[in-house]
């Protein structure tokens, strides 16, 4: 593999700081109606799913029914906060830039907050017209299921073992093996707790980088490598 055919970026925690905003959102939102939980323990259990996905997690693990309304009063209020407070990672918009290949962003957060967040942090002129989020896919299924990168390596004509994935969480690594592509884990976010590497590693990720400094020479390395070599 020596050249990627495209390099598709998760956006929340990965080339936004947009996890820990959402984490402590959520919460509040799920301690308030009666299941306790810190951002940090939110963040490392469920970081990477929609709240949706999220709530039925809880639901099914801890026995506690919640109100299907919890979901539009954390998205309505994520969304305002992340597009008030939202920041990109550091060294991101070079990084960026330095990808020579076509890239993307494939997110389960919608279009419009994906806009947003790239827009507040100077990051929308690398991606526009290739955000693809997880609700407009045919099958609307969010990470860890592969859909989302199916999907976008579909409508910008890559082969998805040409395809590597810069990912964040455990559900959007797994989603991205599934979908037969390459995955580099990446810890920079503010919401990444001790040992957060080693998880992306089992995952299937096949290497981690802490900063945004070291992509590109990574994927240069990894692309000189494959499992057939």
């Amino acid at each position: 593999m020596p050249v990627p055919e495209l390099v598709i970026f998760d956006c929340d925690g990965v080339l936004v700081d947009s996890e820990i905003i959402a984490s402590r959102v959520e919460a509040r939102v799920l301690t308030e109606a009666g299941f306790e939980i810190t951002p940090e323990e939110l963040a490392s259990r469920y970081a990477g799913l929609t709240f949706k996905d999220i709530l039925l997690s809880i639901e099914e693990n801890a026995d506690a029914p919640l109100q299907a309304t919890l979901i539009d009063r954390a998205e309505s209020e994520v969304d305002r906060k992340v597009r008030k407070d939202v920041k990109p990672l550091d060294g991101v918009h070079e990084a960026v830039a330095a990808v020579a290949v076509p890239r993307c962003v494939c997110s389960n957060s919608s279009h419009e907050r994906v806009e947003a967040m790239l827009a507040r942090t100077r990051l929308l002129s690398f991606f526009k017209g290739h955000i693809y989020s997880s609700l407009e896919t045919p099958t609307r299924q969010p990470k860890p299921a592969p859909d989302v990168f199916l999907y976008a390596a579909e409508k910008m004509g890559a082969a998805p073992g040409r395809c590597f994935v810069i990912e964040d969480s455990v559900h959007g690594i797994a989603a991205a093996k599934a979908a037969g592509m390459r995955v580099i884990g990446f810890t920079g976010g503010s919401h990444i707790q001790p040992g957060h590497a080693d998880l992306l590693m089992e995952a299937g990720a096949e290497t981690v980088i802490h900063r945004f400094q070291d992509l590109t020479a990574v994927i240069a390395a990894l692309s000189e490598w494959t499992e057939d070599a």
